[in-house]
C-alpha cells in the first residue's frame, strides 16, 4: 500500500517560486559560492524540491506531505468494526441452529454485515481501501485461530476445571480454520471486485444492483468454499448441497433486507467524507499493494 492510502487531497497548493539565483534544494539560505552549482533558499520543510541549476521549475515529491492531505474521518472506525464482526462470527460460528428445514450457523446472522462493510468500503473509498480491510481481517482471523490452538494445547492448571469448555470454543479443527480463511478471502475479494465493476457499468446509478449483485457472487464463493473444504469426504453430496443452500439463502436475504440501511450509510458517508470512488484504473489483484483507486 502507498503511504498515503486512506487519504485524499484537501486543497490545491500553488508552486512556490524561488528567489533569483536559487533553487529548491533545502531549507537554509546559502549563496552559490557556498554550495557550488546550487544555491539553497528557505522553503516550507514539508516540500522537497530539486534542481540541477538555478531555475524556477520545481518538481513535487511522489510522497504527499501531511499538510496537503486530510485523513478520512470514518475509514479506520469502519475497518475496526469490520474486523470485530469477523472475529465474533468465528467465535459463534460453531453453533448450529434450526429454522424449520434450514440448519444455519449462528454466524450467518452476523457475518453478512462484513459484506455490507465491504460494499461501503468499495463504494465510498474504493477497492484499495476494501483490499486493505480484507487483508487486516484475514490476518486477525489467522491470529485468532493460531492463538486459540496454542491456548488449548497449553497444559491447564490443576485448579482450573474449564479446559473442556474452553477447547470447545477455541479449539477449532485446523481443517475448519483453513476453510474459514480461504472462504473469507475468496468471497470478500469477489464481493468487492463485483461491486467495483458494476459501479463502472452502471455509471454509479442503482446502488441496490451493486450491493445485492456483489453479495450474490461473493456469498456464493464464500459459502461453497467453506462447506466443501470443511466437510467434503465426511458428508454426503446431498447434505453438502443442503448446507450450502441453507447458508447462502440466509446470507443473501440479510443483504436484501439491509439494503435500505446500506443506502443510508453510503449516502451519509459520501457526504461526510466528500468521497465517491470509481475504480477505473485500479489493479484488482489482491496482492497489488501499491495500486489505488482512480
Amino acid at each position: 500500500m502507498r503511504p498515503y492510502e486512506g487519504y485524499q487531497l484537501a486543497h490545491p497548493v500553488s508552486k512556490p517560486v524561488p528567489a533569483k539565483g536559487c533553487s529548491f534544494h533545502g531549507h537554509r539560505r546559502a549563496t552559490p559560492s557556498q554550495t557550488g552549482r546550487t544555491a539553497v533558499c528557505p522553503v516550507r520543510p514539508h516540500f522537497q524540491f530539486s534542481s540541477d541549476t538555478a531555475t524556477s521549475t520545481a518538481q513535487f515529491s511522489l510522497r504527499y506531505p501531511l499538510d496537503m492531505t486530510r485523513r478520512y474521518r470514518y475509514l479506520d472506525l469502519l475497518t475496526i468494526g469490520f474486523v470485530v464482526v469477523l472475529l465474533i462470527s468465528n467465535l459463534v460460528g460453531p453453533k448450529i441452529c434450526q429454522l424449520g428445514p434450514l440448519r444455519p450457523s449462528a454466524a450467518e446472522f452476523l457475518f453478512p454485515l462484513t459484506y455490507i462493510c465491504g460494499d461501503v468500503f468499495t463504494e465510498v473509498y474504493g477497492y484499495g481501501s476494501s483490499r486493505r480491510a480484507i487483508w487486516l481481517g484475514f490476518f486477525a482471523m489467522a491470529l485468532l485461530a493460531g492463538m486459540g490452538q496454542l491456548a488449548v494445547a497449553l497444559p491447564p492448571a490443576p485448579e482450573w476445571h474449564s479446559q473442556e469448555a474452553f477447547a470447545t470454543v477455541f479449539g477449532v479443527v485446523p481443517r475448519f480454520a483453513l476453510a474459514s480463511l480461504v472462504a473469507y478471502w475468496a468471497g470478500e475479494f469477489t464481493n468487492s471486485y463485483t461491486l467495483a465493476k458494476l459501479k463502472l457499468f452502471t455509471g454509479g446509478r442503482w446502488l441496490w444492483t451493486r450491493t445485492v449483485g456483489s453479495t450474490i457472487t461473493g456469498q456464493a464463493v464464500d459459502t461453497a468454499v467453506v462447506v466443501v473444504v470443511a466437510f467434503a469426504g465426511s458428508q454426503s453430496a446431498g447434505m453438502l448441497l443442503r448446507m450450502v443452500l441453507s447458508s447462502y439463502v440466509i446470507k443473501v436475504a440479510v443483504e436484501i433486507v439491509a439494503t435500505p440501511v446500506t443506502y443510508a450509510i453510503v449516502g451519509w458517508l459520501k457526504r461526510a467524507e466528500a468521497s465517491d470512488a470509481y475504480d477505473r484504473k485500479t489493479n484488482f489483484s489482491p496482492f497489488a499493494w501499491q495500486e489505488e483507486s482512480v
